[in-house]
């Protein structure tokens, strides 16, 4: 067992990165005056790995759409029983998501630790499918993708991403398709689990109120050691241009929504840096923040309201584009006003009085964050698996430079390169 001391100066904090002898990267984060202490164990798995190559595999193989969202409903289930009616014996409040890259079980609690902490490591490392089992959630999962056909914020999202990507499993919806579930058998789910849920494939994240040795000897434990097999994805090439630069769909809502961004041209496969997520961040800021000009003019030409509007930097691997979404009467009118801005600010330079002011913002609402455990806890298993670290990423942020978030503005926001997705009320 391999223990790091990770320290932050700026942040005046510490955690501890340990790489067990089971293979599992682990990070403690202690908080001890913290109420509440947050834990999330994970997997570099989401729904864009349906193609993937083992290392002790000569092909890469292809499974049908919706694998790792499906494998997240059905490991809470065992033959003892639901792991979320043992958790209600412990008093912990656990949840599971399935990202595009990732999937991650997690609980938050104020004592009884340690046996939560058991009960997750126990199920998470417990698959149990039947042929019976299977075909039940198969029902369940296909009611929850009909659902979300007919929310606006799901469809405008994917509507976006389908016109913006043309080869990228960026395009897949998280929970597949009920055509592409449908294929989905028991053998299916434990291949899936033996390569992804392996422990040299995952994390275990813990901040709060914690004892380092305690949670190691229940580590010591309770993990099984894994064979060191490493998974590559594999993707299409993706081209730089985007597939569709509008489209639109109607639905059941009060006022348009809409989603208009840039495609970032990326290589296949390719992570970004702390440094370059940093210069993204404060970009964005600088840009779209509510103060920033671009606001105050959609806002004063009632293009927005300040409730829905909002930006985002959405990446990974081998994809990336820079967002902007929200509700307005007028979507078209909107990227107009917003591809202005680009070009004044391409044109006439950004200002450093706002850039010195974004960063700092940025940097506070980062510093801040580490006073949340569920903050800290989540952001160690995002970064690890994106292969950065967290005091890196607020370095970064404090040792920026002007030039370098200009080249980015120069670089990423090109014309043709485009979309603009919008659902409208039924007609």
């Amino acid at each position: 067992m391999q223990m790091e001391k990770i320290v932050s100066c700026r942040a005046g904090d510490h955690y501890y990165k340990i790489k067990h002898s089971s293979g599992l990267l682990i990070l403690l984060y202690p908080k001890e005056h913290c109420s509440t202490t947050y834990a999330v164990f994970g997997t570099k798995y989401g729904s864009i790995d349906s193609c993937f190559r083992r290392s002790d595999e000569e092909h890469p193989e292809t499974v049908p759409e919706g694998i790792a969202h499906y494998l997240e409903h059905k490991l809470f289930e065992s033959e003892d029983g639901d792991a979320f009616e043992r958790y209600a014996r412990t008093g912990a409040n656990a949840n599971a998501f399935t990202s595009f890259e990732s999937t991650c079980y997690l609980f938050s609690c104020a004592d009884h630790l340690y046996d939560s902490l058991e009960i997750l490591l126990d199920f998470v490392q417990s698959p149990y499918f039947t042929e019976q089992s299977v075909a039940k959630e198969q029902g369940i999962i296909g009611q929850e993708i009909k659902m979300y056909d007919d929310d606006p914020q799901w469809q405008v999202m994917f509507q976006y991403l389908r016109a913006m990507y043309q080869k990228h499993p960026i395009r897949q919806d998280i929970a597949g398709t009920v055509e592409s579930i449908a294929k989905i058998t028991p053998e299916h789910l434990y291949r899936c689990y033996r390569t992804f849920y392996n422990l040299n494939n995952m994390a275990l994240c813990i901040a709060g109120n914690l004892e380092v040795e305690k949670v190691l000897e229940l580590c010591d434990r309770m993990l099984k050691p894994s064979a060191p097999v490493m998974v590559e994805r594999v993707f299409e090439e993706e081209p730089q241009e985007v597939l569709l630069s509008k489209t639109e769909k109607q639905l059941s809502v009060a006022c348009p929504l809409f989603q208009f961004g840039y495609k970032e041209a990326v290589e296949t496969g390719s992570l970004r840096s702390e440094r370059e997520l940093a210069v993204m961040s404060v970009l964005l800021e600088m840009m779209a923040s509510d103060s920033s000009p671009l606001f105050r003019r959609l806002l004063d030409a009632e293009l927005i309201n300040e409730a829905s509007f909002g930006y985002e930097y959405f990446e990974g691997a081998g994809f990336g584009t820079v967002l902007f979404g929200g509700e307005s009467k007028d979507p078209q009118a909107v990227a107009a006003m917003i591809e202005e801005e680009v070009c004044r600010l391409k044109r006439e330079g950004l200002d450093h009085a706002a850039f010195l002011r974004a960063k700092k913002s940025v940097y506070g609402e980062n510093i801040s964050a580490l006073n949340s455990t569920g903050s800290i806890a989540n952001a160690l298993a995002g970064f690890t698996f994106k292969g950065r670290e967290l005091f890196s990423y607020l370095d970064a942020l404090a040792e920026l430079e002007l030039s370098e978030v200009q080249k980015a503005l120069n670089r990423v926001f090109q014309t043709e390169r485009t979309v603009l997705s919008v659902v409208r009320p039924i007609s």
